[in-house]
């Protein structure tokens, strides 16, 4: 019988036992171990799942799985993306598996989108093993794939005046990883701020609320002391076992005010097909907001 053991992550022959909070576990049956590999900075396994089919999992936190990572992606990528009227430039920081990368260029208005992960590992093993989540998003011509710490790339960009319309934080939570923490600062949302155009949105993950509200709070007032409107949301992500919560920044567009036709029209002049984002789900997601 194989243990293995990270974090949160217990995988004792068949069987995941995922942290989704201090003290509580989600148990999750395994029908294949396909790879595990220790990079320099994590530990990454790719699993086939009883109930969620294949899985990425990085130091015990499962990040995607082919079963629903599409509800976290669309949930993450398309409010912020359509909040912009012309995203042409688009930064993402993380997203190793590629999905984000791939709901970004659904916009036919995005000329360049930059990729900016700092584990060639997690990319090259998503590459191979999930197909099914980027679909070939690496190899668009529209996009980059940097090798990169995000936070130094942000810095680099800053020094040579490069702009941005979206920027997109796709990292392991902030409570999960020491390699993300310093990316959901103040310093660093100011960063983000400085490599934005004028109407620049910014959008991030931020994990749970519910199980770690007083990390999240930190999060939420750092985009709040930098961008002049702010909006939370959430959504209910099978594989994590909790609702995962979602901030927009923006320094001129007042999310508050998008209606269900605005958000429709917007993705269909795009040309832009989810599987589960929509006018409706996008303006009940910000109605809702968090708790």
């Amino acid at each position: 019988m194989h243990v293995f053991y990270s974090g949160a992550l217990i995988m004792l022959g068949t069987v995941v036992i995922q942290g989704i909070g201090r003290s509580s576990y989600m148990i999750i049956k395994v029908k294949k171990l396909i790879t595990l590999k220790r990079s320099e900075f994590q530990e990454i396994v790719i699993a086939e799942c009883e109930d969620f089919g294949k899985a990425l999992i990085l130091d015990g936190y499962v990040q995607s799985t082919v079963r629903d990572e599409f509800i976290y992606h669309e949930s993450l990528v398309h409010p912020a993306m359509m909040l912009h009227p012309n995203p042409r430039r688009v930064l993402i920081i993380g997203g190793g598996e590629g999905a984000t990368l791939r709901e970004v260029l659904k916009h036919d208005t995005v000329e360049e989108a930059i990729m900016v992960d700092i584990d060639k590992e997690v990319v090259e093993l998503s590459k191979e093993f999930l197909p099914e989540m980027h679909q070939g998003s690496f190899f668009d011509r529209r996009a980059r794939v940097i090798i990169d710490d995000g936070k130094k790339f942000v810095e680099r960009e800053l020094v040579s005046g490069s702009k941005f319309d979206v920027v997109i934080m796709d990292l392991t939570d902030p409570y999960s990883s020491k390699i993300a923490k310093d990316l959901y600062s103040k310093q660093f949302f100011e960063e983000i701020s400085s490599i934005l155009n004028t109407d620049g949105v910014v959008v991030t993950q931020a994990g749970s609320k519910y199980f770690y509200s007083e990390v999240y709070e930190s999060v939420v007032n750092a985009i709040k002391q930098v961008f002049k409107h702010v909006i939370e949301y959430q959504v209910w992500i099978p594989s994590f076992g909790y609702s995962c919560n979602f901030i927009i920044g923006s320094k001129v567009y007042d999310p508050s005010l998008i209606t269900i036709d605005y958000s429709n029209e917007r993705l269909k002049a795009r040309n832009v097909k989810t599987r589960f984002i929509d006018g409706k789900k996008i303006s009940a997601m910000l109605l809702m907001g968090t708790y």
